[in-house]
């Protein structure tokens, strides 16, 4: 699969999730098989370029290309100078944002609101587009099923994106006013699919490999974008691209090994935020891991407390160290509920 210039190694998505997908997030999910990942989101609103949560948003220190930045607003000229700004910084693709249902993001007309206004979202589209046209780097655009369930517009936004130069879209299954609620719906995903020639990638609910085949199969979409079934679980991408290929389920990971990756992923977020932030949200990826595992919730309660980060390093490692003892692979409650075999 390509976007503009770039080949993709496969088709199995790591998706923009603001306070997740942060550098060493993507990193870790890259080195676990995703074919591709964008960053969080970035605000288009030039004040804030500059300042400490913007700047590590905006960081791609040794990340692997192509360098995909997301980038949220409500004004057109902002939007293309936010564009420019990400490509001198070295994004190699840019997404626009029309998907994001938070009440922060949606009540300043940005993110999935953008659908309510067709005209708005196209300008910002073009915008954008004829921003990067110069630069050689290809736009594109992630959005949800439309406003609500009386105003589902995907099918009609997207045949106007690719009319205005987008390359990909990505649709999230759901409106806004679902928020992340209920169950994704494939149906709009599959009219989008249909409508366009660009890739489509369908977004929503793919939280294991036999969904993954699912929602292909139902959309006919040209890849899958893994969201929160991502959390605590990087390894899905792998186990998703191989069952994809192959047929065949790859058993769970080694403990030592999710142990040894938990520990590179740790060292990188520290490096990223500083110990005093980095401890604290390192927290709830502790916590996403860790979930469900025996004893999980008693790692996540005692390190809590803790606020330096040789401390939090050597709790998680006891407890892996500990668990590897009695499960050489992580117990399959916390990986899938689908019936695993080697590989």
């Amino acid at each position: 699969m390509h976007i503009g210039p770039y080949v993709l190694p496969n088709t199995v998505f790591v998706a923009p999730m603001a306070g997740v997908t942060d550098r060493p997030f993507r990193q870790l999910c890259r080195r676990f098989g995703a074919g591709y990942a964008v960053s969080e989101m970035v605000t288009s609103r030039k004040d804030l370029w500059h300042t400490l949560k913007t700047s590590r948003r905006a960081d791609h220190a040794g990340e692997p290309g192509p360098i995909a930045v997301q980038i949220a607003g409500t004004d057109a000229p902002m939007m293309a100078e936010a564009a420019r700004h990400n490509i001198g910084r070295g994004a190699q693709i840019i997404d626009i944002n029309m998907g994001c249902p938070a009440k922060k993001v949606c009540n300043k007309w940005a993110g999935s609101a953008l659908m309510q206004d067709e005209p708005l979202a196209i300008a910002i589209v073009e915008a954008v587009v004829a921003a990067c046209a110069p630069h050689g780097v290809p736009v594109t655009l992630k959005m949800r099923t439309g406003w609500s369930a009386d105003h589902k517009n995907a099918v009609r936004l997207a045949r106007a994106a690719e009319a205005a130069g987008v390359q990909m879209i990505t649709v999230h299954g759901r409106t806004r006013e679902q928020g992340y609620r209920g169950e994704a719906e494939y149906l709009t995903i599959a009219e989008v699919k249909a409508a366009v020639r660009v890739p489509v990638v369908a977004n929503g609910d793919v939280d294991s490999p036999g969904k993954a085949r699912a929602v292909l199969a139902a959309t006919g979409a040209d890849a899958v974008m893994i969201g929160r079934a991502a959390q605590g679980r990087p390894w899905i991408f792998r186990e998703v691209a191989h069952f994809l290929a192959t047929g065949r389920h790859l058993a769970p990971p080694l403990v030592l090994e999710v142990r040894r990756a938990l520990l590179e992923h740790l060292q990188d977020h520290y490096g990223l935020y500083g110990e005093w932030a980095g401890v604290r949200s390192a927290r709830k990826h502790i916590g996403w891991y860790v979930r469900g595992l025996p004893g999980g919730e008693a790692l996540r309660q005692r390190i809590n407390p803790l606020e330096d980060a040789a401390a939090q390093t050597q709790a998680v490692g006891d407890y892996f160290s500990e668990l590897a003892q009695v499960h050489e692979r992580l117990p399959l409650a916390a990986t899938t509920l689908e019936e695993v075999g080697p590989a």
